[in-house]
């Protein structure tokens, strides 16, 4: 029971850190990687919020985290990106304060650096590309700070026509202390969950215990 609560915990610090990063680089016109990237880019073409956008994005992947990875861990995926979305929209109320480019880059990497780890390392995920990331290092023992680092070096480097050259390029800074930071503070141990999620031949069941 202690052990839930304390995951659970982590889980909720992680997504605060998370949003507030996102929130940062969005108030600064910078954008991220993976799915919280293209939520963010749909803001400065829409009037739709970016939590709204974030669960409209990972729709695809929960589908396909469903027929992949059983319910239990899809529905505590979707869990985390519905609380992250609800978190990031009351942030609207709260005043960032403006500081340069450059340093909000740097602090919003930390942020989301941290809390993105907290989050998978309580056996969770936020969906999208981090799904792809823990699928990989399970299956072929790639680092999933590189494999976050690649996919999200390619979604902001697309993203140039949207913010310009120089602050996608600023964006980079964030995504590059954000996945060194996922990289470093992962488990030695994996938990029990990802150990079993991806064997063949076993039942929904046991791949969730």
């Amino acid at each position: 029971m202690e052990a839930k609560l304390y995951k659970s915990m982590m889980i909720i610090l992680g997504l605060f850190l998370t949003a507030a990063g996102i929130k940062l680089l969005t108030v600064h016109s910078l954008t991220f990687g993976g799915t919280a990237g293209v939520a963010t880019l749909g803001t400065f073409m829409t009037e739709w919020s970016w939590g709204i956008l974030f669960l409209i994005v990972n729709l695809p992947f929960f589908i396909l985290s469903i027929k992949k990875l059983g319910w239990t861990f899809s529905l505590s995926t979707f869990l985390c990106i519905f609380l992250i979305s609800v978190i990031s929209d009351l942030m609207d109320f709260v005043r960032f304060p403006t500081i340069t480019p450059v340093i909000a880059a740097v602090i919003a990497g930390l942020l989301i650096g941290i809390g993105v780890s907290f989050v998978l390392n309580s056996g969770a995920s936020l969906g999208g590309i981090h799904i792809l990331a823990l699928y990989l290092e399970q299956k072929s023992d790639i680092n999933r700070g590189l494999s976050l680092f690649v996919t999200d070096f390619i979604i902001v480097s697309s993203a140039v026509v949207m913010v310009g050259f120089k602050k996608a390029l600023i964006s980079i800074i964030a995504i590059t202390i954000a996945s060194y930071i996922t990289g470093k503070l992962k488990t030695t141990k994996k938990p029990a969950a990802t150990s079993t999620l991806y064997a063949p031949g076993k039942t929904e069941a046991a791949r969730n215990n």
